[in-house]
């Protein structure tokens, strides 16, 4: 930071919805516990804007301008929900920090407040993710999907007006807009896998800016959940993929026990993909904590082995939204990698 920008507030750029604005007020918050100041700016995207479907805008469609707006200086901070990121690095910017994940699951809102075995065959659901389309038809439950854009409001006013049975919407979305009391529930992993990176924010500042990047990170950074999240992206990165493409993918920071007795922490990742047969491959590996990339990595190769290489992967399925088995003991980076097709 210059001089003369310590001597004002930090500039916190936000997305205008009301979910993007309640992500960064609880970052802004934070920062004015720790004695800083703060005021939000809201930067209107692309993606925000427009009312067509995610996969016609592109990648990056909710984070471009809030990147830009970051490079010409308008604003020093940038909030993103850290899903809508390309995984591509932006050399102009740094990832100051990844604040404690929210609930990475997603969350089914249903009519009368039904759970998802208790819906009916032809039950509409609403979901515009391919991600949970695929892993929804998966189950065999025989309900009919239908694909919907919008916030939080619009998506479970869709269920409140009758036009739909049930939607999914991710819980960390309704847990930060207060509103989780209205999930009938929440879907365990082993159902629907979530987003990669779903739940967790990035924080995010101009690579010039050590000083303030140094500051983020002492503030905000989660050592666990970045290292969550960087393994779950590598599956993305390593499929070459995106943000765009039917991928879930979730980690977990668990303890495990040595040979030799020590107890140790490492990362327990699962992943799924479609593919454009209707099929679904699944991995799972677990590897050391200061391997995560590597370990991610190697779950997609495994992944795009068992599928017969990246041909067949839907690459153009986003998998943004609006309301936003046990491990095993290895000691590689690949970990120990078991991995399955479901049809």
């Amino acid at each position: 930071m210059t001089a003369s920008a310590q001597n004002r507030p930090l500039r916190l750029g936000t997305r205008p919805s009301a979910l993007a604005v309640a992500q960064s007020e609880l970052v802004a918050e934070r920062l004015r516990a720790a004695g800083h100041a703060v005021e939000l700016v809201t930067v209107s995207t692309s993606g925000d804007r427009s009312a067509a479907p995610i996969p016609t805008l592109g990648v990056g469609v909710f984070v471009s301008q809030l990147r830009d707006a970051l490079v010409a200086d308008e604003v020093d901070v940038a909030v993103h929900s850290y899903k809508d990121l390309p995984t591509a690095p932006d050399p102009r910017l740094v990832i100051a920090a990844v604040p404690p994940r929210e609930d990475p699951r997603d969350a089914l809102v249903a009519r009368d407040g039904r759970v998802l075995g208790e819906l009916p065959a032809g039950a509409t659901v609403g979901t515009g993710a391919p991600r949970r389309v695929a892993q929804l038809e998966a189950l065999g439950l025989g309900l009919r999907i239908v694909p919907i854009r919008g916030n939080v409001d619009t998506r479970i006013g869709k269920v409140t007006a009758g036009e739909l049975d049930a939607v999914v919407v991710a819980a960390a979305g309704l847990r930060r807009l207060g509103r989780i009391d209205e999930a009938s529930e929440l879907l365990d992993p082993l159902q629907m896998l979530p987003a990669p990176a779903q739940g967790a924010l990035a924080v995010e500042c101009r690579a010039a800016d050590t000083a303030l990047a140094a500051l983020l990170a002492q503030v905000l950074d989660d050592a666990g959940a970045r290292a969550a999240v960087t393994a779950e992206r590598a599956v993305l990165a390593t499929l070459e993929a995106g943000c765009s493409a039917p991928v879930g993918a979730l980690a977990d920071v668990v303890s495990d026990l040595t040979d030799d007795g020590r107890v140790v922490d490492r990362v327990f990742l699962r992943a799924v993909v479609g593919t454009d047969d209707g099929a679904l491959l699944r991995a799972s590996a677990t590897g050391d904590l200061d391997d995560v990339e590597k370990l991610g990595a190697a779950l997609a190769a495994e992944l795009l082995d068992i599928g017969g290489g990246s041909d067949r992967f839907d690459a153009d399925a986003s998998d943004h939204d609006a309301a936003e088995g046990g491990p095993s003991s290895t000691g590689g980076a690949s970990g120990n990698v078991q991995s399955g097709v479901d049809r």
